[in-house]
């Protein structure tokens, strides 16, 4: 079983054995599949489409608007009431009034859910369109270029810099690979893929499986190979963009609730009224007549339609700011709420980071941290990451812009060690003023750790008395939602 936007187990299983053994365990054919071979596969285990799940299906959305308790039991009265007072009534008496109101409000409640419903669908539809591009496959002995659409579990696949990952793959090579998952975590960080085999281990998170490039991941630099393990509704991607099976939330289980008790006083009121009626009266139509009439009493015809006209014309203006309501029922817990938080950066902006301070070890401004920042930033040819453009934007700062170019061509680059996941920083080595100076930029602790020494208003004291007000001032920008690097040299 796979819950929503959970990876799935064949995925955490391969992630876990040698790039090599893959082909024997999925019994790939050297040459990759034939046409009739991977329509096999994809009958298997699904196409690789985020479109025309079940619950996302016209038919299914109709059902949705139209098919709920309280639209049942005004059908049923409706039906009854155009048998009585049309069917089994005289010429004269004819009265279809009550039929078609009741029809008349299920069908203007329902539609209104239902036109909504199906715009927000047409807007999700182009959405994942996006997602749809063209990827070189190994088939039948050679490599060719087949939109998204078509891969297999099994297909082998190349990544190359600014291609969008196609599907859920295991990598069996990579060169370099680095991508952006934003899509999914909303995390602007860099990651670096490879293709060796992950330790055993239970409830990894996303961003520990490098040796898996998830559908939607961006390739920002490097080359690879995979192989795909999963495709459309079975990715990490096609999990959070499917609504899943539909799930009530209160105001469902409250709309229903609301049916169910008519439904039991009906059930317990009209065949009282109607036998008492017809015990004291003897007249058993009229009596029959009287109990449908308290049965319609009971209903509230215009309840569906003024909540369907509510939750559209919420739905219309969350998309008038953008925003796209699958699910019209989903306005009311818009509705009900006072603050939202999500703790998801890259989501709600526009995913890029801005410089805000750059300081010596007690907080205050200091140029020197901010040039050696820069020199570091301006000569490292690893990935280049939000943070480093944040910092190169400094050049086009009135004043400062110009210094930090003129102390660029004074201290040229001779060396670097790029940046890694286990050192977690960046050494550039420059020239200034005739001598080798070593520059080195990242996290707070791993910088921290390797200084002997900490400067400040061109003193230097033991690291031991100095980092602990420097990580005091660390978290104080920490608690402010800051992203901090440390710069030493």
């Amino acid at each position: 079983m796979k819950t929503r936007g959970a990876i799935h187990p064949r995925v955490a299983e391969y992630a876990e054995k040698e790039a090599g053994d893959l082909a024997g365990a999925l019994g790939l054919p050297a040459r990759g599949y034939t046409e009739e071979e991977a329509e096999e596969r994809r009958a298997a285990y699904g196409a690789n489409a985020l479109e025309g799940r079940p619950e996302d299906t016209v038919a299914h959305r109709l059902r949705r608007a139209f098919v709920n308790p309280f639209s049942v039991v005004l059908f049923v009265l409706a039906g009854i009431s155009f048998v009585t007072d049309v069917l089994l009534a005289s010429n004269y008496s004819r009265d279809v009034t009550t039929a078609a109101i009741i029809l008349s409000m299920l069908l203007v409640g329902g539609s209104v859910r239902f036109v909504q419903e199906l715009r927000s669908k047409r807007v999700a539809d182009r959405l994942t369109g996006l997602m749809a591009t063209t990827v070189p496959a190994w088939r039948e002995g050679r490599w060719q270029e087949l939109p998204s659409a078509e891969l297999v579990v099994g297909d082998r696949v190349r990544l190359s810099a600014g291609d969008r990952v196609p599907a859920d793959l295991r990598l069996t090579a990579a060169q370099e690979l680095f991508v952006t998952q934003s899509v999914l975590t909303g995390e602007s960080a860099i990651l670096e893929k490879t293709a060796r085999p992950l330790p055993k281990s239970e409830n990894r998170p996303l961003a520990q499986y490098h040796n898996i490039a998830f559908m939607g991941s961006a390739v920002v630099g490097g080359s690879g190979e995979g192989i795909v393990l999963a495709v459309g509704p079975d990715t990490v991607y096609g999990g959070f963009s499917a609504g899943g099976p539909d799930r009530k939330n209160g105001f469902d289980r409250g709309a229903n609730s609301i049916a169910w008790v008519l439904i039991r006083f009906m059930a317990v009121l009209v065949p009282v009224v109607f036998i008492a009626c017809g015990l004291t009266k003897g007249d058993w139509l009229s009596a029959f007549l009287f109990a449908l009439s308290v049965a319609v009493g009971l209903t509230p015809e215009l309840l569906p339609m003024v909540t369907s006209a509510c939750l559209a014309k919420g739905a219309a203006a969350m998309e008038r700011k953008q925003t796209v309501v699958r699910q019209v029922n989903a306005m009311q817990g818009f509705g009900s709420m006072d603050l939202l938080c999500v703790d998801k950066t890259g989501t709600l902006t526009g995913d890029s980071v801005e410089l805000e301070y750059y300081m010596d070890v007690l907080g205050n401004e200091s140029r020197r941290t901010l040039e050696l920042a820069y020199l570091n930033s301006l000569y490292h040819t690893g990935v280049k990451n939000h943070l480093d453009s944040a910092i190169l934007r400094c050049r086009e700062m009135p004043g400062l812009g110009g210094q930090l170019i003129a102390r660029s061509e004074d201290c040229p680059k001779l060396d670097e060690l790029p940046f890694d996941y286990e050192r977690r920083c960046v050494s550039v080595l420059v020239q200034e003023g005739g001598q080798p100076l070593l520059i080195l930029k990242g996290s707070v602790d791993e910088v921290c750790r390797r200084c002997a020494w900490v400067e400040y208003q061109g003193r230097r004291i033991p690291a031991e008395g100095g980092l602990s007000d420097a990580h005091a001032v660390v978290d104080e920008m920490l608690e402010d939602g800051m992203k901090v690097l440390a710069v030493a040299y």
